[in-house]
């Protein structure tokens, strides 16, 4: 009798699609399951490779399935759109990942414990409040300017704000919008008390980890560090620190053909949260190196013939790839010796 050596798992809320295949390539199942006949199917099977597309919930289906034996192996859902035939359906779809999964050049996403998965939460928590209140304090700000009252950007002049507000000798604002926008400024403040909740969680969480502890040595603080434990699963899946950078988005577009290289923009490929807080400390670097913070010689020069937000794009791709040295040799990171006054 046949064996089922691959199958493809089309992941879905409630009705999941599989596609299981012999040595030979021949089908040996097509089917539906509901969620609650998934482990069930995959207990009964034979020890076999499954493959799935690495999605919303794929995390979890990865380890409950290895836990049975199989050899699960996780792809970008951009890696399987080629292998799709003609219209998209479910039962084309697991056909797809069934073929792209057996591929000798097809990369994988390495499964994430769920303890990382929780890490990652905590800093997608802070980050959407860190949105919620950016939204709040604008609004506020837009409301003051309307009766005359001008702020300037960040948090300090918001602080500003909120005390005026709360000045009842203040005639420049209405009662009924004092009373609205004092609202604001609760939701401000309530934002900003759990915002820092959230940081001493995450400064705890870093300062057990060793490898975050030292991530924390290079320019960025305790949020990068997190950011990279919870985001790399291992990074000795990276063969070089430049792939590791292109990995975070950092470096050029190739559109190339016929000989010609032509470089465009910066990828914005993968982790979005980590090249953006790579992006935001490069960018400080830079503002500060022009009030007198000494920087590398390469960076000096670099300021002089390129723009601002250039030299901060090729600083996070510095910082990335310094931080794939230290996580696969080891060791804290070291400053240049060759430091110019900007």
């Amino acid at each position: 009798m046949e064996k089922i050596i691959t199958v493809g798992l089309d992941l879905a809320k409630s009705i999941f699609q599989v596609h299981g295949i012999a040595e030979n390539g021949k089908v040996l199942v097509r089917r539906t399951l509901r969620r609650s006949q998934v482990l069930p199917f995959f207990r009964s099977l034979p020890a076999c490779v499954v493959g799935m597309e690495a999605c919303a919930s794929a995390h979890h289906w990865a380890r409950e399935i290895a836990a049975l034996g199989h050899s699960v192996r996780m792809m970008p859902p951009a890696y399987v759109k080629p292998y799709v035939k003609r219209n998209k359906t479910d039962a084309a779809d697991a056909e797809a990942i069934c073929e792209a999964v057996n591929r000798p050049t097809m990369r994988f996403v390495p499964v994430k414990t769920a303890e990382q998965q929780a890490a990652s939460m905590i800093l997608r928590t802070r980050e959407m409040l860190m949105k919620q209140r950016s939204q709040t304090a604008n609004a506020l700000r837009a409301h003051m300017a309307e009766l005359g009252i001008i702020a300037g950007t960040g948090m300090a002049s918001i602080a500003k704000l909120l005390v005026l507000l709360r000045d009842e000798k203040d005639n420049r604002i209405p009662g009924a919008a004092r009373f609205a926008l004092i609202l604001f400024a609760e939701q401000i403040e309530l934002l900003t008390t759990r915002i820092e909740k959230l940081d001493r969680e995450i400064l705890v969480a870093v300062r057990k980890d060793p490898d975050a502890r030292r991530l924390m040595s290079i320019p960025g603080g305790p949020l990068i560090a997190a950011t990279v434990r919870t985001s790399v699963v291992d990074a000795r899946d990276f063969a070089t620190a430049r792939d590791f950078a292109a990995w975070t988005g950092l470096t050029p577009r190739a559109q190339s053909s016929g000989g010609k290289e032509r470089l465009g923009a910066i990828s914005k490929r993968g982790n979005r949260q980590l090249r953006t807080l790579l992006i935001v400390g490069a960018t400080s670097i830079i503002k500060l190196a022009k009030r007198g913070l000494k920087v590398p010689l390469w960076i000096r020069t670099m300021l002089q013939r390129r723009p601002v937000k250039v030299v901060s794009v090729a600083l996070a791709n510095k910082i990335a790839r310094t931080i794939w040295a230290l996580l696969v040799r080891g060791g804290n990171y070291q400053a240049p010796a060759a430091m110019l006054k900007s």
